[in-house]
């Protein structure tokens, strides 16, 4: 390495007004963009029926309780639509 390339890359490191202008210039245009998207999307945001209080059904609760023993015992923290399907045949769950 030659000194002018070290001199320039300790000047560019000592320097951090340049180095924070070119991030947060590239962050804001990214959150711009992001911030656009969602507010031009009509889709309804996800509400995790999990953080919502109300009253749920026996079943539900079932349900709920099962595949949080699944989890604990697969060791799976997202388990897949197969082993969901699983889950529902242990509680006794078939197609009519």
């Amino acid at each position: 390495m030659n000194p002018s390339t070290a001199s320039s890359r300790k000047t560019a490191a000592t320097n951090p007004v340049e180095a924070q202008d070119w991030t947060d210039r590239r962050a804001t245009a990214q959150a711009h963009r992001a911030a656009s998207a969602r507010n031009s999307s009509s889709r309804r945001r996800f509400v995790d029926p999990t953080t919502c209080e109300r009253d749920y059904t026996q079943a539900e609760r079932e349900f709920m309780q099962a595949m949080q023993e699944y989890k604990q015992r697969s060791g799976r923290m997202f388990p897949t639509w197969s082993e969901v399907l699983e889950v529902l045949r242990e509680l006794g769950y078939q197609k009519p």
